[in-house]
C-alpha cells in the first residue's frame, strides 16, 4: 500500500528486530492514517524538493517491538498519540545538517531533532522527524555523550 507517491507502508513498518523475532509491526487504522499524513506532509515534500530517492532507516513501531528495541513507551514512532508519527532518514549526499534547515524553514513538523552528527562529516548521523496535530516545532540535537539539547548544534 503506497502512502504517497514515493513510499509505502512496507517501508514505514520495515524492521529487521521485528523480523529476527517475529514481532508483528501493523499499525492499527488510526495509525495508518497518522503514517499516511507523515508521508504526505514529511517525506514526500524532501523527496521531491531534493528529487533523490531515500529510505526511511525507522518508521513505525508496534508496543512489542518499541519494548524490544528499548525504545520509550511515549516515541512518536509508535503513534501512540492519535495525529502522531515518526520517522529516521537520511538523503545520500546532503549533508544532516542542511536537510534539517531545510525541514525547519519548509515544513510543518513537530519535532525535528538532528542525531547523532559529527561536525566535518556532513552524512554523520540521521534525522528524525515527527507530525502531531498540535505542532510544536520544536529543534533538537542529539549525541550520545551530552544527550538532547535544544537546537540544531553543530558542536
Amino acid at each position: 500500500m503506497m502512502l504517497s507517491q514515493n513510499f509505502s507502508l512496507e517501508e514505514l513498518t520495515k524492521s529487521s528486530t521485528a523480523l529476527r523475532k517475529g514481532i508483528i509491526n501493523e499499525p492499527d487504522e488510526e495509525q495508518l492514517y497518522s503514517l499516511r499524513v507523515l508521508a504526505e506532509t514529511i517525506l514526500q515534500p524532501i523527496r521531491n524538493h531534493y528529487s533523490i530517492p531515500f529510505a526511511v532507516s525507522s518508521g513505525f513501531r508496534s508496543h512489542e517491538l518499541s519494548a524490544a528495541i528499548g525504545s520509550s513507551s511515549n516515541s512518536q514512532h509508535g503513534c501512540n498519540n492519535p495525529g502522531e508519527a515518526a520517522a529516521d532518514f537520511e538523503v545520500p549526499g546532503i549533508s544532516n545538517m542542511d536537510l534539517c534547515y531545510y525541514i525547519k524553514s519548509v515544513l510543518n513538523f513537530d519535532q525535528l531533532i538532528l542525531e547523532c552528527f559529527t561536525p566535518g562529516q556532513p552524512n554523520s548521523g540521521w534525522v528524525h522527524c515527527s507530525i502531531s496535530e498540535l505542532p510544536r516545532k520544536e529543534l533538537l540535537t542529539f549525541d550520545r555523550t551530552q544527550g538532547y539539547r535544544k537546537g540544531l548544534l553543530d558542536k
